[in-house]
């Protein structure tokens, strides 16, 4: 009889004991990460990509959408664990200590609605339009038709890239601006004869067409215009910051990036 009692107390010990521990699926899931995004990596990649991340690890994500510059402030003030900018971290910004992971190599695509008849523009004829030196589709060989030109805020990465690579630091002459970057692709939507800029990632939608740059389309790898998209940490990247990063980095987050047509970082994007 006592030997019964003792088998049965050693069972609801061992009952206790396995009540008492949680299950690892519930723990990852008290697991946040605050991660402040750029309207264009969001938009491409991260609004299917944090889904994906979620499912297979239980981590959950607490996602900001804002611009490049204020993702980096908000990781600096500790309110963000992880930021992604459109923009190359500035040397200054190393200096306390923040650690910059490029991922991608996206071109920064030229959009106009599929009402427009054209399929390309010249670097000369692009820079006259986005200067107002053009002014009408007929003059590059299009409809009579007033262009609308619409650009992101000029605190967006996409803004920056813009005027520093294809206008080379002219002043943009625009009719619409835009807070976010990705604003600009539902303008062009609804505007037949309006133009814009964007990552190509962002801009796949329907109602919007590429156009082309002396001939070579975005997806070409001489396109001649891309912008570096990066994570940005505080120091080394580790725990599940890190899990986070190196899932895009293998073989199932790269998948999703061939998926809608974003290119793996190069060099010579810079």
């Amino acid at each position: 009889m006592k030997r019964i009692s003792l088998i049965v107390l050693i069972i609801c010990a061992m009952a206790l004991s396995f009540s008492l521990i949680e299950p690892a699926g519930s723990i990852r899931a008290e697991e946040i990460i605050k991660y402040s995004c750029s309207p264009q990596i969001y938009e491409a990649l991260e609004k299917v990509r944090i889904d994906a991340f979620t499912k297979k690890t239980g981590i959950k994500i607490d996602v900001d959408v804002c611009s490049s510059p204020t993702a980096v402030r908000l990781l600096m003030r500790d309110m963000s664990d992880v930021a992604a900018t459109a923009w190359r971290l500035y040397p200054r910004y190393k200096v306390y200590g923040l650690w910059e992971i490029p991922f991608s190599s996206d071109p920064l695509a030229i959009i106009v609605n599929v009402q427009n008849p054209l399929t390309g523009v010249t670097e000369e004829e692009l820079k006259e339009i986005f200067s107002g030196s053009i002014t009408n589709w007929k003059e590059i060989g299009g409809p009579d038709k007033p262009i609308a030109v619409i650009v992101p805020g000029k605190n967006t990465a996409a803004y920056k890239n813009f005027s520093r690579k294809p206008m080379q630091r002219q002043i943009i002459a625009y009719d619409l601006i835009g807070y976010k970057s990705t604003m600009v692709v539902e303008v062009v939507r609804r505007f037949p004869w309006s133009i814009s800029f964007i990552s190509q990632g962002a801009a796949r939608q329907e109602g919007i067409k590429f156009l082309k740059v002396d001939g070579v389309d975005p997806m070409d790898r001489d396109y001649p215009y891309c912008q570096v998209f990066s994570f940005v940490t505080k120091g080394k990247p580790s725990g599940p910051v890190k899990e986070f990063i190196d899932h895009l980095m293998f073989r199932e987050g790269k998948e999703i990036m061939n998926k809608i047509g974003m290119m793996p970082f190069s060099e010579e994007c810079e």
